[in-house]
């Protein structure tokens, strides 16, 4: 790769004009990616502008790009998949051809991105100067992948918040009508399975101007807390394994080859085994009423909440 100054200043102005498209001159920019993470994270790695602030991006230099290209775009420290109908043998010399010559480097060390355990709730408000309406996001700490309390908050995650028969859309939106919609899952920059570090599960909402933040977040608590409460029947985790199950084959079934390359890749560079994609609906099948409600009683409680609230800034037109 040719790093010159050129280049590393047209990279530079490219990003920076993402920044202003996705979060700077967007209403409610980067909230779930950016925001939230910033608020309910407390370590450097976890915590910090992810794009760089302008200062950060002018002030990066020819010599420390070309360091990190060469520390991290290296064959041991990528993986290569490829998914479709094609000639095996064909292939593999084509791999051959184009990649073996690349030397190896040394491996990169590991970077410590644990994440300390939050004690208390934390509560933030910040103003948005675009934005017409306040929006609520509240964001949970999730368990450690590949855990069996991993995986039974990824049913919980089902039961919660995906599909009209979920609890949330059922009471906030159906009967209660205190929102119009929502966005929830793990890992606002993805999803479960192509995260290996400390990540959140995120709500986040639009509401009216007339609709206290207080009385939205008690209306989502009295959702969250009947699952701490009381273990849930076998026919709620019943549909919700049939939920995730299908949300899985949605992906490996795919018209579009990249969710399947997605998650074979994600398994092959966080665990060594792309052979997990198999596995998957088995580990699933493990978890228990009582574990769900073991899961819920640790992670989904208020000292493991960060609460963020985006105040209305926009300016309205004055009435005639």
């Amino acid at each position: 790769l040719v790093i010159d100054t050129t280049r590393l200043m047209n990279q530079r102005d490219v990003v920076k004009n993402e920044v202003r498209v996705n979060v700077l001159n967007a209403p409610y920019g980067g909230f779930r990616y950016l925001t939230i993470p910033m608020q309910a994270n407390t370590s450097w790695p976890n915590a910090h502008n992810f794009y760089g602030d302008f200062a950060d991006l002018d002030a990066a230099t020819i010599d420390q790009a070309r360091d990190f290209f060469r520390t991290y775009y290296a064959p041991n420290n990528a993986v290569l998949v490829i998914t479709g109908d094609f000639d095996r043998a064909r292939t593999r010399r084509w791999i051959d051809k184009y990649f073996s010559g690349i030397p190896a480097v040394a491996t990169p060390p590991r970077s410590d991105v644990i994440e300390p355990i939050q004690l208390a709730e934390r509560r933030v408000s910040l103003v948005d100067s675009l934005a017409p309406r306040p929006q609520v996001g509240i964001a949970y700490h999730v368990p450690a992948r590949s855990t069996p309390e991993w995986y039974a908050f990824g049913l919980l995650d089902q039961i919660l918040a995906h599909g009209r028969d979920s609890r949330l859309y059922s009471t906030l939106v159906r009967k209660r009508g205190i929102v119009g919609s929502y966005v929830a899952g793990i890992n606002p920059l993805g999803d479960m399975y192509d995260d290996n570090g400390p990540t959140l599960w995120v709500f986040s909402a639009v509401h009216s101007i007339e609709t206290a933040t207080e009385s939205l977040v008690a209306a989502f608590e009295s959702v969250v807390s009947p699952l701490r409460d009381t273990p849930v029947s076998q026919a709620t985790l019943d549909r919700a394994l049939l939920k995730i199950r299908s949300a899985l084959y949605d992906k490996l079934e795919s018209t579009n080859d990249e969710k399947r390359a997605g998650l074979l890749a994600t398994f092959a560079l966080f665990d060594d085994d792309p052979g997990r994609i198999n596995r998957l609906e088995a580990e699933f099948a493990k978890v228990t009423p009582a574990l769900l409600q073991k899961t819920a009683q640790q992670y989904l409680v208020p000292a493991n909440r960060t609460v963020v609230t985006i105040l209305p800034g926009a300016k309205t037109p004055a009435s005639p």
